[in-house]
């Protein structure tokens, strides 16, 4: 029987079918119009059938997905309204997790996982600055240096700068100056708390993609909170979930159910001020990570906030209530009204902006990947808690984890900073002899490798002149540098007379 999700009902019930939720979704609507309860409901029922979720908790309310929504009597009204039968509250089995590690398990990735891309953008480097950093990792590369958190990075930068002439043929110039802004960069990054999230261990991917001892998918909760107001740092740090995702599972094809579904809230993150290369990323990746299984939910205030192209990979929609006020608001109205199949029987553009709370147009695809007619949608109720967990029912569902103490102790293994370091020592000069131990010119022991003459033959050694040696030796090379000069003034004489006389 094919699973399908209860979304909600307009004219007739919306499912979104199970086999075709990897080709990706959006979800929109103003502040305050029930966005992410709507996260929430799908979430859950994704985890109901199996499938495994990450979702990121900007304000924290999404935590109570672990809990079972309280018995009231409005949620049973609304779920007797659009059809359900049986509702009962009900929690879903979760994860949470932390980029901090403060309400969640920590969660971290080494330098050299998120790349010179990613890393570029997420220190806001020029044109010039990414070109070094991308040079420095390509050094790294080629040497054993493992980049495994920002020590490591400063480590190695300063090396490139210090050796820049050297290393220039091979690798092309490199400007002080840049390593400097780079440098920089870096000290700020640790200044928002980010070098926590560098280093070991990493997170294994395959604890995304849980599920319980009943079959029900886990889902991934990541506490955004304070996250959130780092919104580079928030923005990098999913796209790079992305990419590993897309880069370490095996293509899979269209198939009766996804493997992972992501969601992402405020996406409009991802896009502020992004460079052209990295919006091109987002969108390989947004193309191509549907044959790995994964869906991908954009969770933002209007479709404005998604570039095109990333828009037009997004099969199933959710648009909650826009509010019209500024012509940038109607230009909004105008382009969500535009982005669905047309029902004769609804004026969307005026549709929108009169939805109440809890209520969507929505349009999922059908068979054969066909887009449903737009139909204004009555969302159904959550099984879960609507609002947050408290931070002692949290600690609670942490201690139950599957993934506890596997993460909450940092590792700090040998990298490049220790092997730059042990290299810098053994290039310092040698320490003096021990006491009792003197050198071999007083031993009169033959002269080190390196300090034999050409063909292999002892280089003549030298002592210390005493004065009066040395005063004998500068008079001498005094008076022959005299006598020099007035042999060559006579020699210059006779010539020139020779020549007059011819």
């Amino acid at each position: 029987m094919e699973q399908r999700i209860l979304v909600g009902s307009g004219t007739g019930a919306q499912h979104l079918l199970a086999r075709y939720a990897n080709r990706h979704g959006l979800v929109a609507g103003a502040t305050g119009t029930g966005k992410t309860v709507t996260l929430q409901i799908l979430a859950e029922e994704f985890a109901a059938i199996g499938v495994p979720v990450f979702a990121a908790d900007i304000k924290g309310d999404l935590s109570g997905i672990a809990l079972a929504a309280e018995d009231k009597p409005k949620l049973a009204e609304r779920a007797r309204r659009i059809g359900i039968e049986g509702y009962a509250p009900a929690a879903s089995p979760t994860i949470f997790w932390d980029v901090f590690g403060e309400l969640g398990h920590p969660v971290r990735a080494t330098v050299s996982d998120m790349g010179p891309l990613l890393l570029a953008r997420l220190l806001d480097l020029s044109d010039v600055q990414s070109g070094v950093l991308h040079l420095v990792f390509k050094y790294a590369d080629d040497h054993g240096l493992l980049l495994l958190d920002l020590k490591d990075l400063r480590a190695t930068l300063q090396f490139v700068a210090d050796n820049a002439r050297e290393l220039g043929a091979d690798y092309g110039l490199v400007s002080k100056a840049s390593v400097g802004a780079i440098q920089r960069a870096l000290l700020q990054l640790e200044s928002d708390g980010a070098e926590a999230f560098f280093g070991e261990p990493a997170l294994d991917l395959n604890d995304l993609l849980r599920t319980d001892l009943t079959g029900r998918g886990i889902v991934n909760v990541l506490a955004a909170e304070k996250l959130f107001h780092k919104p580079r740092l928030y923005a990098t740090f999913l796209l790079w979930l992305l990419s590993e995702l897309f880069e370490n599972l095996p293509e899979r094809g269209d198939a009766e159910l996804p493997r992972l579904v992501f969601f992402f809230d405020e996406a409009h993150l991802l896009f502020k001020d992004a460079p052209k290369a990295l919006v091109d990323k987002v969108e390989q990746v947004v193309r191509l990570i549907r044959s790995k299984g994964v869906g991908i939910y954009f969770v933002t205030q209007s479709p404005l906030d998604l570039p095109d192209a990333v828009l037009g990979q997004l099969g199933n929609r959710i648009q909650h209530a826009l509010r019209a006020f500024t012509p940038r608001d109607q230009k909004a109205v105008r382009a969500a009204a535009e982005t669905f199949r047309a029902n004769p029987d609804l004026d969307v553009a005026t549709a929108i902006t009169e939805l109440g709370v809890g209520e969507a147009l929505v349009s999922l695809l059908q068979d054969k990947g066909v887009p449903g007619i737009v139909d204004r949608t009555l969302i159904r109720p959550p099984r879960s808690r609507i609002g947050p967990a408290t931070v002692e029912e949290r600690r609670a569902i942490m201690q139950r984890s599957p993934v506890g103490g596997r993460y909450e102790q940092a590792v700090d293994r040998e990298s490049a900073y220790e092997k730059l370091a042990r290299r810098a020592q053994g290039e310092a000069a040698p320490a003096p002899p021990a006491s009792g131990d003197t050198g071999w010119w007083d031993r009169g022991d033959e002269a080190p490798t390196a300090r034999r003459g050409r063909g292999g033959r002892p280089a003549a050694r030298r002592r210390s002149d005493t004065a009066m040696e040395a005063a004998i030796k500068s008079a001498t090379r005094s008076a022959a540098s005299s006598i020099g000069r007035e042999l060559g003034r006579q020699l210059l004489r006779g010539v020139l007379g020779s020549l007059r006389r011819r």
